[in-house]
């Protein structure tokens, strides 16, 4: 485990080789929640996708790392050093970042993938997504966003965020800036079919 400094942003239209997957560490989920991050981990491994998160070993951080890494893939954990214990940094991965804070895990992680995909989770998932939601909207990042919409877990959040549009606190182009998908099977061909997005999103922005 060790520190760095270093990041690089992906480029708009690059293809996508590794995605940073948003997962909760809770351990008192329902077991179809744990299935479905398993199942997410071996359909990016599968796809030849790369993997960034949190670096937890417990919950749906734990199910989908174990899962991926067993069908082969590469997995960057990155967590900050005062949440080693409480997430249970996971002990097997291709590579651990210890960060000093919660910002700058966000950033490593964001920075270092060209998509993301979000399982359901808490308010530590809610902020990361809408971090990202907001650098995609003002064109600072352009990767595709996929919700996993297990259970139906993400239905009230995506009609808050189309709430927002009809009452235009968001554009109709913004509603093209997620894709949801029920089952992880479809995370790949929702990241490849993803609208293209660019850094002249900032142009619209604002209403």
């Amino acid at each position: 485990m060790y520190k760095e400094t270093s990041t690089s942003t992906p480029a708009d239209g690059e293809e996508i080789h590794r995605v940073a997957v948003y997962a909760a560490s809770s351990r008192q989920l329902a077991e179809e929640y744990t299935e479905a991050a398993a199942q997410l981990g071996r359909v990016l491994a599968r796809a030849g996708m790369s993997i960034v998160y949190g670096g937890g070993g417990t919950g749906l951080m734990g199910a989908m790392a174990d899962a991926a890494l067993e069908h082969g893939a590469q997995v960057h954990g990155v967590v900050p050093e005062f949440l080693l214990q409480l997430e249970c940094a996971h002990q097997g991965l291709t590579r651990m970042d210890i960060v000093d804070d919660m910002r700058e895990r966000k950033h490593r992680m964001l920075s270092r993938a060209d998509a993301l995909v979000t399982l359901p989770g808490g308010c530590g998932t809610y902020e990361e997504l809408f971090e990202a939601l907001t650098l995609k909207r003002l064109g600072q990042w352009t990767g595709p966003i996929v919700l996993v919409n297990t259970r139906g877990f993400y239905d009230r959040l995506i009609d808050f965020l189309e709430h927002s549009v009809t009452e235009r606190f968001m554009a109709d182009e913004h509603t093209r800036m997620w894709s949801v998908v029920s089952e992880p099977v479809a995370v790949p061909d929702a990241l490849n079919d993803a609208y293209a997005w660019s850094s002249n999103a900032i142009e619209f922005a604002n209403l």
